[in-house]
């Protein structure tokens, strides 16, 4: 699954230089988190970075993209090659 930055996020810019695939970025209002980049750390980290790092625990799993480990990790080898 990819994960999602919701409304609660202040815009603290500790979770985008976390993020290994450069998945995060500053959209409209706050933060937002590209699907075909999140891996979830999957192939980096045990843990989503962002998640460990977010001072006010806005990032959340996205409903939307799910994905089980061995497709974050696929997906972590396509990142890796381009």
């Amino acid at each position: 699954m990819a994960l999602r930055i919701t409304d609660e996020c202040i815009n603290c810019d500790v979770c985008e230089p976390q993020c290994p695939n450069t998945a995060i970025s500053m959209g409209r209002e706050h933060y937002i988190i590209d699907p075909s980049r999140c891996t979830e750390c999957v192939g980096h980290f045990d843990e989503p970075q962002c998640q460990v790092f977010c001072p006010v625990e806005c990032i959340e799993v996205d409903p939307e993209h799910t994905e089980d480990k061995d497709e974050l990790l696929e997906k972590f080898r396509r990142l890796a090659v381009s």
